[in-house]
């Protein structure tokens, strides 16, 4: 069986990701192919998808949530994620389990003596009428439990119950907008899917946007458990690799795999950006030295397709900090990417 080392697996990444050249692609039917993108930092995917997307404008992501084709919803790993609404409607049955266990594994103490199916029914109506945040309709329906604090059962309501965040929270140019959430139903208009996704087709669509993977890193991105029955169902439609550690690898069989030496031009990551952690085994991408950094929500730069700085914004513009020494020639590629990073979001010089 072929093994893929870590810069082919690399190389692999940042094609499916569209990171190794900026796509001609539509907002929508990028955040369709990358099955959503982390977003509970709600203005960070703008910078996601500027990475990806030649010509991409704010207005264009701003527009498709305004107009419902997009939500903020949590979804994978129980955070939030903008998908589209079609994603939206058709696999938050599947992730409902998921959503549930993990909300239990914080709150299960303090919801001893609370009846889940009461309490979704209690919250359901409020949401359903009108976008509220979850601590006041946790203190609307807290007479029913007047020993439970406020925020635990709008905590828990956020999980048993299908909502969204509605705009203009995540809308380019609203910073500091409120997260008020109301019903999936009542926002698209429309009643989520009752039955289970197909749990074999999401493990194809991770693969399209993230493979050559790992069953472990699959279940790393998508939270979710017994995906044994799911690859066995799919294992004709996939080819198989190994990586430097012997696992197995899953790929779809159109997936590309570039060159490992295939150029890699530098870009910059959001915070939370899946390209990073997506994976189980992250190392075709971070340094496993750096790689506790990638969840407490530090922005990265790829330079030759790996983390290799970190970055920040303010009103002067960007502050790049290297994670290692770079050449003279990465040095100048990054200034240059940055620098029209900043124009991006507003202006400002690079201080690398």
């Amino acid at each position: 069986m072929t093994v893929l080392d870590d810069r082919a697996l690399n190389r692999a990444t940042l094609a499916r990701q569209l990171l190794l050249d900026r796509a001609e692609l539509p907002a929508l039917q990028a955040i369709e192919h990358l099955a959503g993108m982390q977003a509970q930092e709600p203005l960070e995917p703008y910078v996601g998808l500027w990475s990806r997307l030649a010509g991409f404008a704010p207005a264009e992501l701003a527009a498709l949530m305004e107009d419902r084709q997009v939500v903020r919803t949590h979804l994978q790993r129980r955070t939030v994620h903008l998908v589209t609404a079609a994603d939206c409607l058709e696999l938050r049955t599947l992730f409902q389990p998921m959503l549930v266990q993990r909300m239990l594994g914080i709150l299960r103490s303090q919801l001893a003596d609370v009846d889940l199916v009461e309490l979704a029914a209690a919250g359901r109506p409020h949401f359903h009428a009108e976008a509220l945040q979850l601590p006041e309709v946790g203190r609307r329906v807290g007479k029913h439990w007047p020993d439970v604090e406020a925020r635990v059962l709008g905590g828990a309501l956020v999980s048993l119950l299908a909502l969204v965040q509605v705009p203009p929270r995540g809308v380019w140019g609203h910073p500091k907008a409120p997260s008020a959430l109301t019903t999936v139903e009542a926002w698209l208009g429309r009643e989520i899917d009752p039955e289970p996704a197909d749990a074999g087709e999401l493990v194809l669509r991770y693969l399209r946007a993230y493979g050559p993977a790992a069953t472990a890193d699959v279940r790393s991105w998508s939270g979710l458990t017994g995906l044994p029955a799911a690859i066995k169902k799919i294992r004709p439609q996939v080819r198989t690799f190994r990586d430097k550690r012997g696992r197995e690898l899953l790929d779809v069989v159109d997936g590309p795999l570039p060159d490992p030496d295939t150029p890699a031009p530098p870009r910059f990551l959001p915070a939370f950006d899946n390209a990073v952690l997506g994976y189980d085994d992250r190392s075709r991408i971070i340094d496993d030295e750096h790689r506790g950094m990638s969840i407490h929500g530090i922005r990265f730069v790829l330079v030759d397709g790996r983390v290799a700085a970190t970055w920040t914004d303010s009103a002067d513009g960007i502050t790049v900090t290297p994670l290692r020494r770079l050449t003279a020639a990465e040095e100048a590629e990054v200034r240059e990417e940055g620098q029209r990073l900043a124009e991006f979001l507003g202006g400002g010089t690079v201080q690398l």
